[in-house]
């Protein structure tokens, strides 16, 4: 079988003409975990004058020098101070409140003794202490947060602080996610002899695709009949943006799935890809709907569903990129048996602000070892012709943590 290489298999996956991101306006207690369909402007300053930023006393910073200062009264947060400070004068100022005119500085509470309306200044402070100055914060015009953002409890207090409703974000990408085998078994199905596996890869993916924004239909496990496959896909296809099924793709006399998808239409764009795990994975397309049909084993069709489909949800979704990757360096040497780019389950950590790469604790075996995918893990990339790699050698990994 003629193998696509990795990178071409990606290129051929960027360039396909998704149709663009479509929008919709959720209220902002709806908005977590939501990808922002616009760039978000403040249209004025934060904050907007200058503002204290603990309780004290707001006076003029020359009039430190003074045996003490005339307290003119309080200046409660939330209140449109109006009073313009004179020499020798000051004003008792609260956290978050405005600044009165003429005012230049905040002295705390702890460094005054106060003695009917006057204060003394026991310990001086520099000139602007504990001023907040007009957009300290951020200014009129600047970006605050970026379009293709997935928006968590900071990106939500932020919108809210600027008194945003409603929020325009990406509508979810409908995910249909079947898995196919007679040999595999749902959850709660009883099983009638040991040699049956119990499904996983449906849930996991699943929850893969929910966690990188997609709305996912489930549609659990189906047995080794061409007739029915081709039914559920068909009605799959009529509902969901990507279809997502796992098993079949190989070569065995019982994996159906390689032949139904032409046979429902759909253009085969590639099979086969020179990777492990995972080489036997297909992409297609009908009309603007998509069928990616990966492995059967767990840790195969979990890797294969990163490689995949990810790209192709971030696309519908207008995220810039679908995973983070990033640079670490070998803690060991690493060697390979085949020539294939190969994605292996690591450990990642950091160490001084640089990531490493071990394998501790993962095993060796099949690509059915989803495990190896617990704790701190992540997937290492290594080349066709990485076969032997020395301790120390910078590798590309793909974080697995957040999508």
């Amino acid at each position: 079988m003629s193998l696509l290489s990795y990178e071409t298999s990606q290129n051929m996956l960027d360039l396909l003409d998704v149709e663009g991101v479509k929008v919709q306006n959720v209220p902002l207690s709806d908005a977590l975990g939501r990808i922002l369909a616009e760039d978000i402007i403040a249209s004025y300053n934060d904050p907007q004058f200058p503002t204290a930023s603990m309780d004290g006393y707001a006076i003029k910073f020359e009039d430190q020098e003074r045996e003490s200062l005339t307290l003119i009264g309080d200046n409660p947060a939330g209140s449109d101070e109006k009073r313009v400070l004179a020499n020798g004068e000051c004003i008792k100022t609260f956290t978050g409140s405005k600044m009165p005119e003429g005012a230049d500085t905040l002295i705390q509470i702890e460094n005054v003794s106060v003695d009917a309306n006057k204060i003394v200044i026991n310990e001086k402070v520099t000139l602007g202490s504990s001023v907040r100055p007009v957009g300290e914060g951020y200014k009129a015009g600047d970006q605050l947060i970026k379009k293709g953002t997935k928006l968590g409890f900071a990106q939500i207090g932020v919108l809210a602080a600027l008194n945003i409703v409603m929020v325009k974000v990406a509508i979810k990408p409908r995910v249909a996610v079947i898995a196919t085998g007679s040999e595999i078994l749902d959850l709660g199905a009883m099983s009638t002899n040991p040699s049956q596996i119990r499904s996983s890869n449906n849930y996991t993916l699943a929850a893969l695709f929910e966690q990188a924004g997609a709305e996912v239909i489930q549609l659990g496990v189906i047995g080794d009949d061409k007739e029915e496959i081709m039914e559920t896909f068909n009605n799959a296809l009529s509902a969901a943006d990507i279809l997502v099924s796992t098993g079949g793709v190989s070569v065995g006399d019982y994996d159906f799935v390689k032949d139904i998808v032409p046979r429902i239409g759909a253009e085969v764009i590639y099979k086969g890809v020179a990777i492990k795990p995972g080489k036997h994975i297909m992409l297609a397309q009908r009309d603007t709907k998509y069928v990616i049909s990966l492995p059967g084993f767990a840790y195969s069709s979990t890797v294969t569903a990163v490689l995949y489909v990810l790209p192709l949800l971030a696309k519908m979704l207008g995220k810039e990129k679908p995973y983070t990757m990033v640079e670490a360096k070998l803690k060991d040497d690493f060697k390979k048996k085949v020539g294939l780019t190969q994605f292996s389950a690591c450990n990642i950590s950091v160490v001084d602000g640089e990531y490493f790469v071990d394998f501790e604790g993962k095993k060796a075996g099949s690509s059915a070892i989803l495990t190896n995918l617990l704790g701190e893990s992540a997937l290492m990339i290594s080349g066709e012709e990485d076969i032997f790699l020395e301790k120390g050698t910078f590798v590309n990994v793909i974080m697995l943590q957040e999508f």
